[in-house]
C-alpha cells in the first residue's frame, strides 16, 4: 500500500530547508546510463510515488495515476518499441546532427532496476471541472507536475531518473493495456547510479546549450523580437 506523505506540525522552512530545495532542482538530471544493478527499496518506491501524488492538480482532481513496471518481458516489449521509434527519429537528422544522435544513450529501459509510467485520467470528474472549463489541457499539466514532484525526490534519495519519450503511444497503450481515455505522459526509468552528471547530458556532448535566463523572462506582454 503506498501511504501519503507525511505533513509536518511545523510549516515553516529554515534556510537549510530552502537550501536543500534549490539544491535539488539545480542538480536534477534526466539520468540515462550509470544504472546500478541494486533494487530500490519497497518503502523508498513508496516514497517517490507518494511525492508525485502530493502534486498540485487543477481542481484537487488528481488525475494521475502511476504504472509500475515489473515484468521484465513487459519492458522488453517497451524497449522493443523505443527501437523502432529510435530508428525512425535518427532518419529526421543528417550529417554531423545524425553522428551526434546515434552517440546518444536515449533509454535505460533494461538497465535501470524499475520502470514506472505515469499516466493522466483526462476524464476524471474528481475537482468537478473547476479550472478546466476554458483549458482542459491543465489535466494532463498537473500529470507532468506528477513527475516532477517524483523526479526531485528521487534526486534528494540519491536515485537517478530518465524520461523516454521516444515511444509510440499507440503501441505503449498495448503493452500496457492503457484505456483509450487514459493519456500516456511519462515513461520513467528509475534507479541508483554511479554518478550524476554535473550537467545536462545534451549540453555536455554538444546537442545544446541552455538558454540564459534573462533571454526568456518578459514584463508585461510577450516580446517576439527578443525572444529566443
Amino acid at each position: 500500500m503506498v501511504e501519503s506523505l507525511v505533513i509536518p506540525e511545523d510549516t515553516s522552512f529554515n534556510e537549510a530547508d530552502r537550501s536543500a530545495i534549490y539544491r535539488a532542482i539545480a542538480l536534477r538530471r534526466d539520468v540515462r546510463r550509470g544504472f546500478l544493478d541494486r533494487p530500490l527499496p519497497g518503502e523508498l518506491l513508496k516514497r517517490l510515488l507518494a511525492a508525485a501524488h502530493n502534486a498540485p492538480s487543477v481542481g484537487l482532481m488528481q488525475p494521475s495515476r502511476f504504472i509500475v513496471i515489473r515484468n521484465l518481458d513487459t519492458r522488453r516489449a517497451v524497449y522493443n518499441i523505443f527501437k523502432d521509434a529510435n530508428a525512425d527519429a535518427r532518419e529526421l537528422y543528417e550529417g554531423e546532427k545524425k553522428e551526434k544522435y546515434d552517440a546518444l544513450k536515449l533509454e535505460g529501459i533494461l538497465k535501470a532496476p524499475q520502470n514506472i509510467c505515469i499516466v493522466c485520467d483526462t476524464q476524471n470528474q474528481r475537482g468537478h471541472g473547476l479550472g478546466r472549463q476554458t483549458m482542459p489541457e491543465t489535466a494532463a499539466y498537473s500529470t507532468v507536475c506528477a513527475v516532477q514532484n517524483l523526479w526531485l525526490a528521487a534526486r534528494a534519495e540519491a536515485v537517478g531518473v530518465g524520461w523516454v519519450s521516444i515511444l509510440d503511444p499507440v503501441r505503449l497503450r498495448g503493452v500496457l493495456r492503457i484505456p483509450d481515455h487514459i493519456l500516456p505522459v511519462a515513461y520513467l526509468c528509475l534507479g541508483y547510479v554511479d554518478k550524476f552528471a554535473t550537467e545536462p547530458e545534451l549540453e555536455r556532448s554538444g546537442w545544446e546549450k541552455r538558454l540564459p535566463l534573462e533571454t526568456t523572462v518578459f514584463y508585461d506582454f510577450y516580446d517576439n523580437e527578443t525572444a529566443s
